[in-house]
C-alpha cells in the first residue's frame, strides 16, 4: 500500500483536527502518500483530493472544526454513488481510507469496504454514540463546555429561586446529559434511556421549592 486518503464526515467534533494531524504525520512516517479528501463523502464524488505533507497539518491541534471540512451526502446510500466513489479513488491510486465521524460515517465506510476499499474509522462525535469505544473524539470537550455553562447558569438560577432547563445534544444517546448532570450536580437528568414521568419531575420540583435551603433546580435534558 502506497497511498491512503483521509476524510471527515457528518457533524464536526472537537479533536477532529488533532486526529487528522496524527493520521497524516503517522502515514508519512511509514512512507505513505496521504491525500486529504474535502467535504466528506461528497469529496469522493467530486474528486476533491489534495496531497498532504507535514506542513499541511501544522498548528491545527487546538483548532475547532475540521480543516478538511465536512458535508452530508444522503445519496451516498445508493449503490451507484458508492461505485462512483470507488472508481474515483482507484483512478487516484488511493488504496485505503481513514474516515473520522459518527454512525453515518461508519455506515459509509462499511459500504466502501464491501466494494473493496479498505477503511479504518475513527469515532468522532460529541454524542459518544459509537459502540466499542469508551469515549469518542469530541465528547470530553463538549462535556466540559456543558459543565462550564451549567456552573454559570446555576448562579442565576439560585439568585432567582428558579428551575433552569439545559438542553444538550444526544437525541439517541444520553451520555452528554448523564455525565454533565452528574459532574455539575444537576437535580434532574433526563435522557432517552431514562425519562421520568412528568408527575415525578413536578413532585420533585415542588419538594425542592418547599425546602428553604434548596429553592432552585437545574434540569439537564437530552435534545
Amino acid at each position: 500500500m502506497k497511498r491512503i486518503g483521509i476524510l471527515t464526515s457528518g457533524g464536526d467534533a472537537p479533536g477532529m483536527n488533532a486526529a487528522i494531524r496524527a493520521v497524516v504525520r503517522a502515514g508519512l512516517s511509514y512512507g505513505l502518500e496521504v491525500y486529504g479528501i474535502y467535504n466528506g463523502y461528497r469529496g469522493l464524488i467530486e474528486k476533491d483530493f489534495e496531497a498532504m505533507n507535514r506542513h499541511s497539518v501544522s498548528d491545527i491541534v487546538s483548532r475547532g472544526g475540521t480543516i478538511l471540512r465536512t458535508a452530508r451526502l444522503p445519496e451516498f446510500k445508493e449503490l451507484d454513488v458508492q461505485k462512483q466513489a470507488v472508481t474515483n479513488l482507484q483512478k487516484e491510486g488511493i488504496e485505503a481510507l481513514v474516515v473520522i465521524g459518527g454512525d453515518g460515517t461508519y455506515r459509509g465506510a462499511y459500504d466502501l469496504t464491501k466494494l473493496g476499499i479498505n477503511c479504518i474509522a475513527l469515532p468522532g462525535t460529541i454524542d459518544n454514540d459509537v459502540s466499542s469505544t469508551d469515549f469518542t473524539i469530541g465528547f470530553d470537550t463538549a462535556l466540559n463546555t456543558i459543565i462550564d455553562a451549567v456552573d454559570k447558569i446555576r448562579d442565576t438560577t439560585e439568585s432567582h429561586s428558579r428551575c433552569s432547563i439545559v438542553e444538550v445534544m444526544g437525541n439517541h444517546c444520553g451520555d452528554l446529559a448523564l455525565y454533565a448532570g452528574i459532574a455539575s450536580g444537576a437535580e434532574i437528568i433526563v435522557t432517552p434511556e431514562l425519562r421520568p414521568a412528568d408527575e415525578e419531575i413536578f413532585a420533585y420540583l415542588k419538594k425542592l421549592k418547599a425546602n428553604d435551603a434548596d429553592r432552585r433546580a437545574i434540569r439537564v435534558v437530552s435534545e
